[in-house]
């Protein structure tokens, strides 16, 4: 069994057991939260595909980390008016573990 959920602007595919790492979600580590934006289902012997999300379906899932990504690193720089500038930015994630799939 499988789904596929969105947060945070992106699509992903999931089932009971996998880690998942996605923008920051509010919450503290070791709570239980719940993504009620499913698109798809896929069970042993049944497909249901949302219009745009199917009803009556969620994902459990329990926050292990809230962390920050890589850093990204750039630098601006126009020539002949000695201007240079760097920036760094980390972005915000969370470390989800996907618990269950329920379905109505």
């Amino acid at each position: 069994m499988y789904a596929i959920i969105k947060t945070g602007g992106k699509q992903y595919r999931v089932s009971a057991g996998d880690r998942l790492v996605v923008e920051k979600l509010p919450g503290e580590p070791q709570t239980s939260i719940e993504l009620s934006e499913v698109l798809l289902v896929q069970t042993d012997d049944n497909l249901k595909i949302g219009n745009p999300l199917v009803e009556g379906a969620k994902v459990t899932a329990t926050i292990l980390e809230q962390t920050k990504g890589k850093k990204i690193k750039g630098l601006t720089y126009k020539p002949k008016k000695n201007e240079r500038r760097r920036y760094g930015h980390r972005q915000q994630q969370t470390i989800l573990r996907v618990d269950a799939i329920h379905v109505e």
